[in-house]
């Protein structure tokens, strides 16, 4: 069962790097080319998915961690 859920946790790990980094390089062009990010916006489109899915690959990998430790 522990390396079923290593295996999980290394996969949840890797994706969650991955929306964090995407979420990353949306964010930062903006203020690059001289955007203000001073003002209220509100996430749309596949900025809110992105943030959605960080949220759900967190709570799964936390979840897995805590399982690791218990089993």
């Amino acid at each position: 069962m522990k390396p079923v859920i290593s295996v999980i946790q290394i996969i949840l790990g890797i994706l969650l790097i991955v929306v964090i980094i995407l979420q990353q390089k949306g964010a930062g062009l903006g203020s690059s080319f001289g955007g203000d990010l001073s003002f209220y916006r509100t996430k749309r489109g596949a900025e809110k998915l992105l943030f959605y899915a960080t949220i759900v690959i967190a709570v799964a990998f936390i979840l897995s961690s805590l399982a690791g430790l218990v089993l």
